[in-house]
């Protein structure tokens, strides 16, 4: 069985840079076992697959059904590779329109074309402190943590400055250890709001390039910290990425949302046999 693959650099204009994906449209699901071998033989941070699905009415966006595997589980957010799978519809697939839909494990996720930017709407995740937290996740990046807490899927530690992050060189033993999906590290930035770095061994990932759904907890844990909404993020990973977010607070009963835009390129199309 041949299928299309299309890998896109996300959260960047230029290639070899930001965080790359995998990207599988497919006509119906194929078995997990079979969707998570592909991730694996991919060997990139996250391989997503989608099948569309009916929309709301016939004037409401296009809907698809979204899912997203690193190469030894499946996740239940992810940011680069849900703008990389916005991408390949608007930009490979043809889609007409500004706005699509993807059902995925955590609800709704609306992307939306900006531009040359594709603009994620997901759920805000903010931390809650955990000092009791500090001491291991100091062990596990050798270097004195400020705050640390826990957000829905990560534990989250602040460092002084970017001098300081981009000097981490953790222990991923000792990170594994801390539990979740990974452990997110960040700091106030030099030239943009905030930086931050991605490590989760406990995911198959050492070193996530960019991490789009880590930003649906720091654009809350910045938001209030800098008095502002507007938040102009970068990942400093060995690849980097930039980020442009918004904090969207919710009105009860409707709850906080976050907003993350970022640019892709294509750097790979073509088949698999599966």
């Amino acid at each position: 069985m041949k299928l299309p693959l299309y890998w896109v650099d996300a959260f960047t204009d230029q290639r070899f840079h930001g965080n790359p994906a995998a990207v599988v449209p497919l006509d119906r699901w194929l078995p997990d076992a079979t969707m998570q071998q592909i991730a694996f033989e991919n060997g990139l941070a996250e391989t997503a697959f989608f099948v569309p699905t009916a929309p709301a009415h016939p004037t409401a966006p296009a809907r698809f059904h979204l899912r997203w595997f690193t190469p030894t589980v499946e996740v239940d957010l992810c940011g680069h590779a849900t703008l990389a799978a916005g991408f390949v519809v608007f930009t490979q697939l043809g889609r007409a329109g500004d706005e699509i839909i993807f059902d995925s494990r955590s609800g709704p996720l609306a992307v939306t074309r900006r531009g040359d930017r594709f603009e994620l709407d997901f759920p805000s995740t903010p931390p809650a402190p955990e000092p009791d937290a500090a001491a291991a996740v100091t062990a596990a990046l050798g270097a004195t943590v400020s705050w640390v807490g826990r957000t829905k899927f990560d534990v989250l530690a602040l460092l002084p400055d970017a001098a300081a992050l981009r000097a981490v060189r953790p222990d991923f033993a000792r990170v594994q250890a801390l539990g979740g999906r990974g452990l997110i590290v960040t700091a106030p930035g030099d030239d943009c709001d905030f930086v931050s770095r991605f490590f989760a061994p406990q995911s198959g990932i050492a070193e996530d390039p960019v991490t789009g759904s880590t930003h649906s907890a720091l654009v809350p844990f910045w938001s209030p910290r800098l008095g502002k909404t507007q938040l102009h993020a970068r990942q400093i990973s060995a690849r980097s990425g930039e980020l442009i977010c918004t904090f969207v607070p919710g009105t009860p009963p409707s709850p906080d949302r976050v907003r993350i835009a970022g640019q892709a390129v294509l750097y790979l199309h073509g088949e698999l046999e599966a």
